[in-house]
């Protein structure tokens, strides 16, 4: 299983440069080169931050009522976290260059609770030319409220990934897939086990 070790934060502001740096995003269900996607997290006492930046040369952000609407049809940053591989449940974070931030809890397969919220999120994000960044923090002691973060532990499961969406000669939208991990399914989906990984807070 895939590991990615996220660094303490020693002053009150995340210094995103002493972070370990994904960037082994690709698409698993297109034979297309994919477009840069670095991923950073940083812990704290209180918090795990986080940071994706993305170049995108065809931003796709979708107008909507609701931010259910505008974040699934949109461009986006995702971050998913379990509690076990059982994924009964999980719980996920897609939020995009807008900085809409779709929260909710599901449970495998894919059935989801969509008025679940994520106590204490923060989340930012900012669009520049061909490039965009997420950030965010989520409460350690929400992640312990989960139990995706268990006592006396510094490691837990989670899954990230991007939707890469773009605009079709036609007008219409297709639809990219970019996880961290490649789960080997057969079409795309980040909602099954083999999509996760486990980060450790190291330090």
């Amino acid at each position: 299983m895939k590991r990615y070790q996220v660094h303490p934060s020693t002053e009150s502001t995340p210094i995103w440069s002493t972070a370990d740096v994904l960037t082994d995003f690709t698409f698993p269900w297109e034979n297309r080169a994919a477009p840069l996607t670095e991923f950073r997290a940083l812990w704290d006492a209180e918090n795990l931050h986080y940071r994706f930046d993305c170049v995108d040369d065809d931003l796709v952000l979708a107008d909507g009522q609701s931010v259910k609407e505008r974040a699934l049809g949109s461009d986006r940053v995702e971050i998913f976290f379990a509690p076990d591989l059982t994924l009964k449940p999980y719980f996920c974070l897609e939020m995009t260059p807008r900085g809409d931030a779709l929260a909710y809890e599901a449970a495998f397969y894919r059935e989801i609770q969509w008025d679940w919220s994520c106590k204490g999120l923060l989340i930012d994000a900012g669009i520049n030319g061909n490039r965009y960044t997420v950030t965010g923090s989520v409460p350690l002691a929400t992640l312990l409220e989960l139990n995706v973060l268990k006592p006396h532990s510094r490691e837990f499961l989670a899954g990230v990934y991007r939707a890469e969406f773009s605009h079709k000669p036609d007008g219409s939208i297709h639809s990219g897939w970019m996880p961290w991990v490649n789960p080997q399914t057969e079409r795309p989906d980040f909602h099954v086990p083999a999509s996760f990984g486990v980060f450790d807070l190291i330090g």
